[in-house]
């Protein structure tokens, strides 16, 4: 079992100031993995003076001295990679295979992008006569989730280490065992002490404590629309800056063409990834009326042919994360069902011969329309909601009949009806027929899937305070 009391805090392992166990539960197995501490405000004062202390020297580093650092870091990171995969299977039930690929492989991906862009990043220009300076707007505390535990951290820490930013990390209580690792790496890569931090604990004690900081100048969350709503008001009185990236329900519009089967089967696939634990799944497919029958068939066997099981083995799809997320994605299938949509595939329980473990059917629904609970709450598991449209209007309509903006998807065979479908979807990122994952792309949201972008060179404004230093080249005088 693992055993992670210690927080991370100046560049040390520390005892937290009051010590309070929580368990960590293997989604698969139902049983105690490892145990942490949670922390407390104190824990938190204690973290921030450290990311403070540092800041005054980090902040002034040049991009060489941090390109070198990244240099560090990536290999350490590699080093420890397996070590990483088998910790985020343990934490949160993704597959072997997934966690050693994507979820390990995302990480990687943004402490690599991060370290590219910060070569030829422009800090300062000028204009006229005025230098544009743009300079690391300070402490930074991050508050991430289990789902894609080492994705969520990296594009927050890697972007602030390339800037010049100190910073605390909140991660998950439910999958915190890769942050330990990680912090790890940052440890042996030589990040200079008090840069990055460490401190467990839950949303009301030191989440809240960290927004409410009056030293934090800025904090990121990614979690829930609820969750970022909270942060929000608690940093409101310090006037820091808040980044979010919250809640989705992505549509995902199959055009009416040649291409409409392929189309449905990428789109399913799409939220059987991860076991549905995605903000931006696209778990809201919208398709011609007329082949709704013929969407639901292709779904349907996409669904049957996921194998469900023990994640440490050869599956496409582990648990959910926890007991309540299963309890949850239950309900709102039974509430499908009631509802009126038309059960095509999966349905309430677990899949047949897993008797222990939070494991959800791969579930879809047909014949679904707007106004549904299923297709207004963000179910966070392996349901996919299908819902018909009359025309492309009707469809983009549908699209943006929603409270969210994360992500969008379009599929077609002509390339310009889909780019003018994208055109009008309010989406802060929009995939076209099934392109891959592109780290240089920023990521966030529209209306209430967030504030602020990820990810790629766009992430590094979020990390940035500008400064207009006016007449630091004089004009030339005339005469």
């Amino acid at each position: 079992m693992r055993e992670y009391r210690q927080f991370y805090i100046g560049g040390e392992w520390i005892d937290p100031t009051q010590p309070q166990s929580h368990d960590v539960v293997n989604p698969a197995t139902e049983q105690v993995a490892g145990q942490i501490s949670l922390g407390s405000a104190a824990d938190v004062d204690k973290a921030v003076a450290a990311a403070r202390q540092a800041f005054e020297s980090y902040s002034q580093t040049t991009v060489e001295q941090r390109g070198e650092l990244f240099s560090a870091i990536l290999g350490e990171y590699k080093k420890r990679a397996e070590d990483l995969a088998a910790a985020v299977t343990e934490e949160m039930g993704a597959p072997a295979k997934l966690s050693a690929t994507a979820q390990v492989g995302m990480g990687l991906g943004h402490l690599a992008t991060a370290a590219k862009v910060l070569k030829d990043y422009p800090f300062e220009e000028d204009r006229g006569t005025t230098r544009i300076l743009r300079e690391p707007v300070g402490v930074c505390a991050f508050i991430t989730p289990w789902n894609w535990p080492l994705n969520q951290i990296t594009c927050k820490v890697a972007p602030a280490l390339a800037t010049g930013c100190t910073m605390v990390l909140k991660p998950s209580e439910e999958a915190p065992f890769s942050a330990y690792i990680l912090a790890e790496i940052l440890d042996a890569a030589g990040v200079p002490a008090g840069v990055f931090n460490l401190v467990n604990g839950d949303g009301p004690t030191v989440g809240a404590a960290l927004a409410g900081h009056d030293l934090v100048d800025m904090i990121s969350i990614t979690g829930s629309t609820r969750a970022g709503v909270e942060v929000a008001r608690a940093a409101a009185p310090t006037v820091k800056r808040v980044h979010q990236e919250l809640g989705g329900k992505s549509p995902n519009i199959i055009l009416d063409d040649d291409a409409f089967a392929k189309g449905v089967k990428i789109g399913a696939a799409g939220v059987w990834s991860n076991s549905g634990q995605s903000c931006n799944a696209p778990t809201r497919m919208i398709v011609p009326a007329a082949r709704m029958d013929e969407a639901a068939s292709i779904a349907k066997a996409s669904a049957e042919k996921v194998t469900v099981g023990d994640p440490t083995g050869d599956v496409k799809m582990g648990p959910v994360v926890s007991e309540a997320q299963f309890t949850k994605i239950q309900g709102l299938i039974q509430k499908g069902i009631d509802e009126g949509a038309t059960l095509a595939a999966g349905g309430t329980g677990r899949p047949d011969g897993l008797d222990t473990g939070f494991y959800v059917k791969p579930t879809v629904f047909a014949n679904v329309n707007n106004e549904m609970t299923i297709a207004r709450e963000e179910i966070f598991g392996p349901v996919l909601v299908i819902l018909p449209y009359d025309s492309v209007e009707d469809a983009i309509a549908i699209g943006n009949d929603t409270p969210y903006g994360l992500a969008a998807y379009v599929s077609g065979a002509d390339q310009d009806a889909v780019r003018a479908v994208a055109s009008k979807l309010r989406a802060g990122q929009v995939n076209l027929n099934g392109a891959p994952v592109d780290l240089n792309a920023p990521f966030g949201g529209y209306k209430q899937s967030g504030n602020g972008r990820e990810w790629g060179e766009t992430a590094f404004a979020d990390f940035l305070e500008t400064k207009a230093v006016i007449g630091y080249t004089p004009a030339p005088v005339e005469g």
